[in-house]
C-alpha cells in the first residue's frame, strides 16, 4: 500500500507593523493567484500589503459605489471600462494597486493585448476611488491617492464615511476637501456621472 506523504501544516504568521515583507512582481503574482480571498497590494518598493476581507458596512458601501458606476457606464455608454475592487492594476512605478472602484478610457483599454487585459492591468486608471474602512489610516490612503495621480489618474476620490468627508485629487491641483457632501460629480472625466453619497454615509 502506497502512503501519501504527510501534508505540511499551515501556520499563521503575524508581522509587526514595523517589519515589511518585500516580494518581486513574479512572487506577488503567485501570491495573488493562490490567495484570491485576500486583496493583496504591492508598493513600488516591493512591500507586500495584505488587506483582509471587508466588514459588512464597508462591503455595502463599496457595492453602492461600484453599482452606481456600473449603472452610469451602462446608461451613458461612455467609451471606457469600469472595474470593481477585485481588479489589480500594475502602475508605471511598479506598484500593484486595487482601488475600490476604477475606470479606464476605451482607447487605453483597447491598446492592451488580451493577455494584459486578463492579468494585472498594466496601467494606472483614469479614475480611482478609495473608500476608507475601519482599519484604514488617512495617511496611507492619502499616499495612495497621490501615487495614483503621479502615475496618470485624472480624477481620484478618497471617501471617508467616518468623518463624512471627501478628498478630491486632480493632477496639478491642490486637494479639494468637501465636508458632508450629498453627491459627487465625475465631470469632466466621467461625463454625466454623479455619485449619490446618502447610501455611503448611511
Amino acid at each position: 500500500m502506497v502512503q501519501s506523504p504527510p501534508q505540511p501544516q499551515t501556520l499563521s504568521l503575524q508581522l509587526p507593523h514595523n517589519l515589511a515583507l518585500r516580494v518581486t512582481p513574479e512572487q506577488f503574482a503567485t501570491l495573488a493567484a493562490t490567495n484570491r480571498d485576500l486583496r493583496l497590494e504591492r508598493t513600488a518598493t516591493g512591500e507586500l500589503i495584505v488587506n483582509p476581507p471587508t466588514g459588512g458596512n464597508t462591503g455595502k458601501r463599496n457595492w453602492s459605489i461600484s453599482g452606481e458606476l456600473y449603472l452610469w457606464w451602462r446608461s451613458h455608454q461612455e467609451p471606457g471600462e469600469a472595474f470593481d475592487s477585485s481588479t489589480g492594476f500594475e502602475l508605471p512605478n511598479g506598484a500593484n494597486r486595487a482601488p475600490d472602484a476604477a475606470w479606464v478610457r476605451q482607447d487605453r483599454w483597447e491598446a492592451l493585448t488580451p493577455e494584459q487585459q486578463d492579468g494585472f492591468i498594466p496601467l494606472c486608471p483614469d479614475f480611482a476611488v478609495e473608500l476608507r474602512s475601519k482599519t484604514d489610516t488617512l495617511k496611507d490612503l492619502r499616499a495612495k491617492m497621490t501615487e495614483y495621480i503621479e502615475n496618470g489618474t485624472q480624477l481620484g476620490w478618497l471617501i471617508d464615511p467616518k468623518n463624512k468627508r471627501v478628498e478630491i485629487y486632480r493632477p496639478g491641483q491642490a486637494v479639494e476637501v468637501l465636508e458632508n457632501p450629498d453627491a459627487l460629480s465625475g465631470e469632466p472625466i466621467l461625463s454625466g456621472f454623479c455619485l449619490d453619497l446618502k447610501r455611503v454615509w448611511g
